[in-house]
């Protein structure tokens, strides 16, 4: 048995421990349907449900870890079940936020972009 806030970190869920903590805490991640507390333990064929950036992701866990591994190695210790309709979710947040980026104004032109509207305009 492995401790939930821990295995998350090992696995690459949250990028530190103290953040996994937190969000556990903030009721944020399910294990078998059931809020989590930081100290639950986890076991070989849990199911981890994490809401993380209004998308809900869901894992199944193969294997127990202790220490973080590399990212290509986490396919080893746990499956990702997250369903089509989450991670459509998620391209459409990310279209959304990229629509977003390209709408803001990028402040006053700079010295090489005066230079070329005044060619353009024949200046």
């Amino acid at each position: 048995m492995s401790r939930i806030d821990k295995y998350l970190w090992a696995i690459r869920v949250f990028k530190t421990r103290s953040l996994a903590t937190s969000e556990i805490k903030k009721n944020k991640v399910l294990v078998n349907n059931q809020i989590a507390k930081p100290s639950s333990t986890v076991k070989i064929n849990d199911l981890i449900q994490v809401k993380k950036d209004g998308i809900t992701y869901s894992y199944k866990i193969l294997d127990l870890i202790e220490r973080r591994v590399g990212a290509k190695l986490v396919s080893n210790y746990v499956l990702n079940i997250t369903t089509e309709e989450e991670l459509e979710k998620k391209k459409q947040l990310e279209i959304l936020h990229q629509s977003y980026r390209e709408s803001l104004v990028e402040g006053k032109p700079s010295k090489k972009d005066k230079r070329d509207l005044r060619k353009f305009l024949g200046e």
